[in-house]
C-alpha cells in the first residue's frame, strides 16, 4: 500500500470513530472528497444514511451529488484495461498481481458507490423505468463485487493490513446484498431475477460475521446491517425470528470501543425493547436522545421507539405525546404520525366530550397530510385515510383504534413476550368484545370490530400458549368473510396468523395450506406487508420440511414440493412479463 492511501485509511479508521460516536461530519473529510477514495466514499456515504433517514428532496439532491462524486473520485484510481487487456482476460485470468493497491481499493469503493447510488434511485423516481434502471446500476456494481472477491482470492497478498480493509468492505457489500434480496416477497423476487439477482440468507449472514470480526474501517458497519437485520428487520418484515442473544454478542465489543457511539446505544435499546424490557428500553433510548444533537433526524428514530415503548405498556399519552413530536419535527410521514396520535388518544378512558371532538377533528385532517414518497403512496397512509373514514361515519367507539395500531406494525411479537404486558391487552379486548355483543344488532360495522377483536384475542391466547383458543379465534375472524365493510385486510390476517400457529406447533401441511392462501388473496389493506411476513415463514416452513424429508418423512418431500411448485405472486402472467421487458430496453437505451 502506498504511503498516501495508507494515511487516508488511516484517517478514516479515526474519523469513522468520530462519526460513531457522535454522528458529526469530521471537518477533513469534507477537504479531501474530491482526491481520496475513501474519503468521497465517507462523505459519499453519510449523506446517502442522511437522505434515507429523512425522504427529503433536498438531502436526496446532496446525497446523489457526493455519491456520483465518490463514483467518479473511485473510478480514477480503477485498472482501466486498454483493447488487447480486454481481449486477453476472455482467454486467460487477469493476473490482480499486476494491480497496485490503490487500483485494488478503487475497484472496490466504486462498487460500494455504485450500489448507493442504485438504491438512491429507488427513492428518488417513480415509475418502473427508473426501477429496472436502479437494477442495472445495482448490477454493475454487483459486477464490481464480483471483481473483488476474484482479486481477494486470487492475488498475492503483500500488505495484509490492505487485505484486511479490502476484504471487510468485500464481505459488507455481498453480505448486504444477500441479505437485503432474501427477505423480498416473491412479487419483487421475479422482478430482481429478470434482471440477474438471487439473495442467499445464510451466505449473507455469513459474509458479515466474517467482515465484523476483522479490525478494519468496515467491521463495525458489518456488525451494525447484523444487529439491524436480527434486531430491526426481521420484526418489521419478517416473523421476529432474530438471533437475539447473537445480537447481544456481536454489540458487547462494539459498545466497549464506541462507548458514547449512539448507532450502537440504540441498538442496545432496541434489544431491551423487543425482549419487553421496556423500562430499561426507554431510558436507554433517551440517553441515545441526549448523547449528540447534530442529527435530529436520528432524534426522531429514538422518538419513535419511545413512542412504541410506552404504547406496549398502554401509557396512551406518553404514547401520544412521541406522535406528537414526530408529527412536528420529522418530514417523512405527517399522516402517519397524526393518525397515530388520533388512535392513542382514542384508547384514553373516561373521555369528555371535548377530547371526541378534538379526535374527530384530528381524523378529519389525516387524509390532509397525505403524500406521495418516490411517486408512490405510503401503504400505511392509504391505510389510515380508510381507517379516518371509518371512524368519522360510525365512530370510534369499541374500535381498539390503538392495539390495532400496534398490531398493524408487529407490536404483538413484543408484546407476547412478556405475560405482564399480554394480560392487560386481553382484559382490554374481552371487555370491548362484551360491549360489541351487546350492541351487535344495531351496528353495521360490528364484524370490522368484532373481527379485531377476536384477531386480537387469538394473537394473546397464542402467545400465552393456548394454541386451541387461539386457533378458535383466527377461525372465527375467517367465518366474517364477505361481511366486513372496511377492514378487509383482517381475514388474510387471520389466516396468516393461524398458518403461523400451525408452523409453531409443527403442523406443517396444515401451516403450508394457511400461508398460501393469505398470499393468494388480493388487494387488501397492507398487501405488501403480509407478503414480506408470510414470504419469512414460508422460508422457515422450507426448512422444516426439508428436515422431516431428510428423516425420511414421505408426506413432508411432497410437502416440500409442492411448497417449491407454489408460484402466485403478482407480476407473473404474460402482461407485466412483457411491460417488464419493455421497461428493460427503455432503461438500457437510457443509461
Amino acid at each position: 500500500m502506498n504511503l498516501m492511501h495508507s494515511i487516508a485509511v488511516h484517517k478514516l479508521h479515526a474519523n469513522e470513530k468520530i462519526f460513531l460516536d457522535q454522528l458529526a461530519y469530521p471537518a477533513c473529510i469534507c477537504l479531501r472528497v474530491s482526491s481520496s477514495m475513501y474519503h468521497a466514499l465517507g462523505y459519499g456515504t453519510i449523506s446517502y444514511l442522511q437522505a434515507i433517514m429523512t425522504f427529503d428532496p433536498d438531502d436526496i439532491t446532496e446525497a446523489i451529488k457526493w455519491v456520483k462524486n465518490s463514483i467518479e473520485v473511485s473510478n480514477r484510481f480503477r485498472r482501466h484495461s486498454n483493447m488487447m487487456e480486454s481481449m486477453s482476460k476472455m482467454v486467460r485470468k487477469a493476473n490482480y498481481d499486476n494491480y497496485t493497491d490503490a487500483e485494488i481499493h478503487g475497484e472496490l469503493c466504486y462498487a460500494e458507490s455504485i450500489l448507493e447510488r442504485a438504491l438512491i434511485t429507488f427513492i428518488q423516481d417513480d415509475n418502473l423505468i427508473s426501477f429496472i434502471k436502479g437494477g442495472l446500476k445495482i448490477r454493475s456494481g454487483h459486477q464490481s463485487y464480483k471483481n473483488c472477491i476474484q482479486m481477494l482470492q486470487q492475488r498475492n497478498w503483500k500488505d495484509e493490513y490492505s487485505k484486511m480493509h479490502f476484504e471487510s468492505g468485500v464481505r459488507l457489500g455481498l453480505g448486504t446484498f444477500n441479505l437485503m434480496i432474501s427477505m423480498l416477497p416473491k412479487k419483487i423476487m421475479k422482478l430482481l431475477e429478470f434482471i440477474g439477482f438471487s439473495g442467499d440468507r445464510d451466505h449473507g449472514l455469513s459474509e458479515l460475521e466474517s467482515g465484523s470480526k476483522l479490525d478494519s474501517v468496515r467491521a463495525p458497519l458489518c456488525a451494525s446491517v447484523l444487529i439491524c437485520y436480527h434486531t430491526v428487520a426481521t420484526y418489521t418484515f419478517g416473523t421476529a425470528d432474530g438471533d437475539i442473544e447473537h445480537s447481544k454478542t456481536i454489540l458487547s465489543p462494539c459498545l466497549e470501543k464506541y462507548p458514547t457511539g449512539v448507532i450502537f446505544q440504540y441498538f442496545d435499546g432496541r434489544i431491551e425493547e423487543i425482549t419487553g424490557n421496556l423500562t430499561s428500553a426507554i431510558d436507554k433510548f433517551t440517553e441515545c436522545i441526549a448523547s449528540q444533537q447534530q442529527w435530529r433526524q436520528f432524534h426522531h428514530i429514538c422518538y419513535w421507539e419511545l413512542m412504541w415503548c410506552h404504547a406496549f405498556n398502554l401509557d396512551w399519552l406518553m404514547a401520544c405525546k412521541y406522535a406528537d413530536k414526530l408529527c412536528k419535527e420529522s418530514r417523512w410521514s405527517k399522516a402517519t404520525y397524526f393518525y397515530q396520535q388520533a388512535c392513542f388518544l382514542s384508547m384514553c378512558p373516561d373521555q369528555t366530550e371535548q377530547t371526541r371532538k378534538s379526535l374527530n377533528a384530528m381524523f378529519r385532517k389525516v387524509p390532509d397530510f397525505k403524500q406521495r414518497v418516490a411517486g408512490k403512496s405510503i401503504p400505511f397512509e392509504k391505510f389510515a385515510v380508510q381507517k379516518c373514514k371509518k371512524f368519522l361515519e360510525h365512530g370510534i367507539e369499541n374500535t381498539l383504534a390503538g392495539l390495532e395500531l400496534i398490531y398493524t406494525w408487529n407490536g404483538f411479537d413484543i408484546i407476547g413476550q412478556k405475560e405482564e404486558l399480554l394480560l392487560p391487552v386481553i382484559d382490554i379486548v374481552e371487555s370491548t368484545i362484551k360491549n360489541l355483543n351487546k350492541t351487535k344488532g344495531g351496528n353495521v360495522c360490528y364484524s370490522d370490530d368484532y373481527g379485531l377483536a377476536m384477531l386480537l384475542k387469538g394473537l394473546c391466547l397464542r402467545s400465552l400458549r393456548r394454541p386451541s383458543q387461539a386457533e378458535m379465534c383466527f377461525q372465527e375472524v375467517i367465518e366474517q368473510e364477505g361481511k366486513i365493510l372496511y377492514n378487509n385486510y383482517l381475514v388474510p390476517y387471520a389466516t396468516m396468523e393461524l398458518g403461523l400457529l400451525y408452523l409453531q406447533h409443527n403442523r406443517l401441511s396444515e401451516a403450508k395450506l394457511f400461508l398460501l392462501q393469505s398470499r393468494s388473496k388480493k388487494k387488501f389493506m397492507l398487501e405488501n406487508k403480509l407478503h414480506f411476513k408470510v414470504h419469512s415463514a414460508v422460508n422457515n416452513l422450507r426448512v422444516k420440511l426439508e428436515a422431516a424429508s431428510n428423516n425420511n418423512h414421505t408426506a413432508s418431500t411432497q410437502d416440500l414440493d409442492s411448497l417449491d411448485e407454489e408460484s402466485i405472486a403478482e407480476g407473473e402472467n404474460g402482461q407485466d412479463g412483457a411491460a417488464v421487458s419493455m421497461a428493460t430496453e427503455d432503461a438500457i437505451s437510457q443509461s
